[in-house]
């Protein structure tokens, strides 16, 4: 079969490719831009990728080997409702459906059963601790997370394999697409605010995503915020609990993610906590969750309130043991998500020396919402006086390698792909 994968770039969408061809099916893809994804995905044997997503494009790969199957990102619909790849689809007769669909096809095809792991902040970097977890213990997984890791490809099929450690993403409501073996909900709080219009629209679908799981785990926190009742498939732990301090890695937030993680892998596996909280102690960590670019120089994911505040928690903590200075330069993600969160921003760079504030990456925007500026934003902080509106140019070039030069810790905060903060530092390491 040949299945091809339209927005092959993304962190959902590359993963699954991945996984399709170690599963044994052909696969090809575009993406309307390059990226280190793509680049990451043709180093792992993927090369039938074209940058662009026109009708003539993909004409030319099914000229060359029909295909059976397109899979597209959410994505690209949000962005077209009626993009060219999809139009020459229907006009061809080629089955087109979002990655769920094909998702749930290898699980049964595999008689594979998900470990599915939800949340808005978070669940990146505890399905990597689960995935790491399986690994140390010798239980064979097929998986599928979205950032890069030293000790696995973002997407993996293992023939043989048992269970299948899932990326659980609500954007689109994708998760509900789903019903998992076992889930974790590492914390909720409402985001996707084009998808999900009002703070109850977000929790009702936690709720319905965690009644198609068989058993979830998740903090007392998110049980009383999504008002759940109590039946036996929830297991609830306190946050508070002092055992977790046992877990040893840096940052709170990484430590909350790593019991979740502990706690789900003692149910795969049956291997007491005490040996799974040793092996998650040396947990190596993953590309763009505080990731070391250069020394002192870091990038984080965190494009959210509570996700800088989870990337505070670790860079505090870093930045203390050499007692240095914590700088750090933010780019938000969508102009569209400022305009819901501004008013949560407060504290959220509390133990920053100085934030350099950038101009919003844009991605499926509405044109109909102003524009904020990085001033417009910084306003809402508890003390504007901390963060600078700045451009990526070569005066935040010169101001990152001052910095680096007086032995600041410089953490860069941002999502995005193409063309985003992470990107451009990367293109310009040399300069630092």
């Amino acid at each position: 079969m040949h299945i091809y994968f339209s927005g092959i770039g993304g962190t959902a969408i590359g993963p699954l490719a991945l996984i399709a061809k170690q599963a044994g099916f052909v696969v090809s893809g575009s993406d309307k831009q390059a990226s280190q994804y793509i680049d990451y995905l043709k180093k792992k044997g993927v090369t039938n990728i074209h940058i662009g997503q026109s009708s003539q494009q993909i004409a030319a790969v099914h000229n060359n080997m029909p295909i059976d199957w397109l899979v597209y990102s959410t994505a690209v619909t949000l962005e077209n409702s009626r993009p060219p790849e999809l139009v020459f689809a229907e006009k061809n007769k080629i089955k087109s459906t979002e990655r769920s669909e094909l998702i749930n096809f290898i699980l049964q095809q595999k008689k594979l059963k998900m470990v599915g792991i939800a949340g808005t902040h978070g669940k990146t970097t505890t399905t990597a601790m689960v995935i790491w977890l399986c690994q140390q213990v010798g239980l064979p997984i097929s998986h599928s997370v979205g950032a890069k890791m030293s000790f696995g490809d973002m997407g993996h099929y293992t023939a043989g394999s048992k269970y299948f450690i899932y990326e659980a993403d609500e954007f689109a409501r994708n998760f509900l697409a789903f019903n998992p073996y076992l889930s974790i909900v590492t914390g909720v709080s409402w985001d996707h605010h084009e998808i999900f219009p009002t703070r109850e629209d977000y929790q009702s679908a936690f709720r319905e995503y965690i009644s198609q799981s068989q058993r979830t785990i998740l903090w007392q926190e998110d049980f009383d915020y999504l008002q759940l009742d109590s039946p036996a498939n929830l297991i609830v732990f306190d946050s508070d609990s002092p055992i977790i301090e046992l877990i040893q890695l840096k940052g709170r937030y990484n430590r909350l993610d790593a019991w979740l993680a502990v706690q789900a892998v003692h149910r795969l596996s049956d291997q007491p906590i005490g040996k799974l909280v040793r092996y998650v102690n040396y947990f190596p960590g993953l590309s763009r969750r505080m990731e070391r670019l250069k020394k002192n120089l870091f990038s984080d994911y965190a494009h959210t309130p509570e996700k800088i505040r989870g990337a505070m928690s670790v860079a505090t903590e870093m930045a203390a043991v050499n007692n240095q200075p914590l700088v750090v330069v933010y780019e938000p993600l969508t102009n569209r998500r400022q305009h819901f969160v501004k008013d949560e921003y407060k504290d959220c760079f509390e133990g920053a020396a100085q934030v350099y504030w950038l101009p919003s990456y844009l991605a499926r925007e509405d044109p109909k919402q102003k524009l904020l500026k990085p001033a417009e934003l910084i306003a809402h902080l508890d003390n504007p006086s901390l963060a600078i509106p700045q451009k990526k140019d070569a005066q935040l070039i010169n101001i990152i390698r001052e910095h680096l030069k007086d032995n600041a810790m410089v953490v860069a905060m941002c999502g995005g792909g193409g063309d985003s903060l992470d990107e451009w530092l990367r293109q310009n390491l040399k300069k630092f």
